[in-house]
């Protein structure tokens, strides 16, 4: 499946307040993720950088990676900093 994804700015695609973060993650920082959820696509920004790029993608594309997730279906192997 080819799925189509842009980066755009994050502050052109939903107010402050249209960006969460999941319940799991602290309120602290850290490394987290932030999703607003938009008309068929969902934006996913970085919550360190409010004001930098947000990637796009496709609302169904987003449920199908969280149902990977969710199952424990998802091999993400370990990520090296």
């Amino acid at each position: 499946m080819t799925v189509n994804h842009t980066l755009r700015p994050s502050t052109n695609l939903a107010t402050e307040e249209g960006w969460f973060k999941s319940s799991y993650s602290s309120q602290d920082g850290g490394n987290c993720i932030e999703i607003a959820h938009l008309t068929g696509q969902v934006g996913i920004r970085d919550s360190k950088d409010k004001a930098g790029p947000a990637l796009v993608v496709p609302a169904a594309a987003w449920s199908s990676f969280m149902g990977l997730v969710r199952s424990g279906d998802a091999d993400f192997g370990v990520v090296e900093a």
